[in-house]
């Protein structure tokens, strides 16, 4: 009887190594579902605010609307990283915890079995122990009750050293669960906020790059009154209206040279417009040159997948 009851305290650490297990693990899979469902929520907003950068993109000038594109662009992608963060968590975090809400149930009906096994070795034993004051003479009653004693110890005993096994494997597997499931939580984050942090980085030094001063040229531009005509005429004085009229040789000088200097002003406008021309295209081409730097991380990434494809 006494090897039987005398490894109370160990029972004792085996019952709270379940019920503590089935009390944090439990907890723990509660705070990291509602941490996974937070996640999707931070995304479904994430996602409107990819929405409203478009539309107000739409109604800016240029530079401003080039930023905010490539910011909605980089935005959503970290988004699509954040849904592959939400799929894994699901996948290596909260379902493996889900799963010992089951462990746990079998662990108590382990412990449940083998209390009973040693409730039921007891009251043999105390049966043997009553039968053997009151009628110590009868023996075949005390043998048989004997023989039921030493029946339901043995039972005890393998029950016990089942139990043992059982607790042992239990907490071995305990361990190892709680080392990945808590690995694989850490690094589906640090893939997650490596990824945004290398998306962030580029979106950040193209937000930087923006020139506030050409939307605020055209801007002005815009809204500018333009100055009155009058304001630009000047007005004849009365005496030249009376000047006597040129001679004729002066006249035919006159026309001469004017001609003359008219065919020089044609070519210097010419030679003006073939040089704004060609300012022109050399400026476009530096456009073509900054809006092709400027893309977002998301556009280049694309970009570099197609080329491997």
């Amino acid at each position: 009887m006494n090897t039987i009851f005398s490894r109370d305290r160990q029972i004792k650490s085996m019952e709270l190594t379940v019920s503590h297990a089935e009390k944090y693990l439990g907890q723990f899979c509660s705070l990291l579902a509602s941490y996974t469902r937070k996640t999707g929520k931070l995304r479904d907003q994430a996602d409107m605010l990819v929405r409203q950068l478009n539309d107000f993109s739409n109604t800016e000038d240029p530079e401003l609307r080039t930023c905010l594109k490539n910011l909605a662009e980089d935005l959503a992608m970290v988004q699509d990283y954040r849904q592959a963060e939400i799929e894994r968590l699901e996948t290596k975090v909260v379902t493996p915890l889900k799963a010992y809400g089951d462990i746990v149930e079998n662990k108590r009906a382990d412990l449940k079995r083998f209390n009973a096994d040693r409730d039921r070795a007891l009251k043999e034993l105390q049966k043997l122990e009553k039968l053997q004051q009151k009628d110590p003479s009868n023996r075949q009653r005390i043998s048989q009750a004997e023989v039921n004693a030493q029946k339901a110890t043995n039972d005890a005993h393998r029950s016990t050293r089942q139990l043992e096994e059982t607790i042992s494997d239990f907490q071995r597997q305990k361990l190892e669960d709680i080392k990945r499931i808590f690995t694989d939580f850490i690094t589906v984050e640090m893939v997650f906020h490596a990824k945004a942090l290398e998306v962030y980085t580029h979106t950040f030094q193209n937000l930087d790059s923006m020139d506030i001063d050409k939307d605020l040229e055209l801007f002005t531009g815009r809204i500018r009154v333009s100055d009155s005509p009058l304001d630009n005429q000047t007005l004849l004085p009365s005496s030249m209206v009376h000047q006597p009229s040129p001679t004729l040789g002066s006249s035919h000088k006159h026309t001469a040279e004017s001609a003359k200097k008219s065919r020089s002003s044609i070519l210097q406008r010419q030679r003006g417009v073939e040089e704004e021309e060609e300012d022109e295209e050399e400026e476009y081409e530096s456009e073509i040159e900054a809006q092709q730097s400027r893309q977002s991380y998301a556009s280049q990434y694309t970009q570099i997948l197609r080329q491997k494809n």
